[in-house]
């Protein structure tokens, strides 16, 4: 199932979209929110009458760094023998369409294509048999990277949590099997990014048993599982998208912070 979050008349409500063909997709509204058992309304929208948000508001956003060997390489880091975690805050999330800010402070901004994780319920040491228990499905990502910033801070803090440094989108995917879909990234138009998700070098598994040894991980929050090679910049003016086999396509564009 796909759930997405979404903007109709000032109100905010979840939905689960019906349909395969984009000009033909209509969400039918849930009663409540997904994150418990929840019922179809009836009531249906098209999808092209609402404005589609971030799918979740997450309480934190878990990030994992040099998770691809190729992208550990191209950037002349070694690949971590344990997952290597950042945090990106809640302040960073934008939805599909939403614009991407070029932060005032870099002149060197990248993309990363990410598959993002949602968590279904709160948990915590979740073992490694019961973690697809505690997930709620998969939504595209893109961690928005200012690297002469990354190069320069020995935190992250700035150079991946400034405002408007996480799209996500365009929707969860709830029934997807993750271990080996395509993931690539367009720069209007031109692919930049081309990997499959099991190229991973720790699992799902891996990075959700490692988080949450150390934090609770509350429902809607969100891992981000690394990205393939061929990151580089972004533009003022440039479009850059996502896709994600099995869920759909996140559009962004960069305008100038303002």
């Amino acid at each position: 199932m796909r759930i997405a979050r979404f903007s109709i008349d000032g109100n905010v409500a979840f939905g689960a979209i019906e349909g395969e063909k984009q000009d033909e997709l209509v969400l039918d509204i849930i009663k409540g929110i997904p994150f418990a058992d929840f019922e179809l309304s009836g009531t249906k929208v098209p999808v092209g009458k609402v404005r589609l948000l971030p799918p979740v508001l997450p309480n934190k956003v878990v990030a994992f760094g040099r998770n691809y060997a190729e992208h550990a390489k191209e950037l002349g880091n070694e690949v971590p023998q344990a997952p290597f975690a950042f945090f990106k805050p809640s302040t960073s999330v934008i939805g599909p369409g939403d614009e991407i800010q070029y932060p005032s402070f870099s002149e060197e901004v990248h993309h990363e294509a990410e598959l993002a994780v949602v968590i279904g319920r709160m948990c915590r040491e979740v073992p490694r048999e019961r973690v697809k228990d505690v997930i709620f499905g998969y939504t595209c990502a893109n961690d928005i990277t200012a690297r002469d910033v990354q190069k320069r801070e020995k935190q992250w803090a700035r150079a991946k949590g400034f405002d408007t440094s996480c799209p996500l989108g365009p929707w969860v995917e709830t029934d997807l099997d993750p271990g080996d879909l395509t993931i690539q990234l367009t720069v209007n138009g031109q692919q930049r990014q081309l990997g499959r998700t099991s190229e991973m070098v720790h699992s799902i598994e891996d990075l959700i048993v490692n988080i949450s040894e150390a934090m609770t991980l509350l429902p809607g929050d969100v891992i981000l599982t690394g990205t393939p090679a061929g990151v580089g910049p972004l533009n003022v003016g440039d479009e850059v998208a996502v896709t994600i086999e099995g869920i759909g396509t996140l559009t962004n564009k960069v305008v100038k912070r303002g």
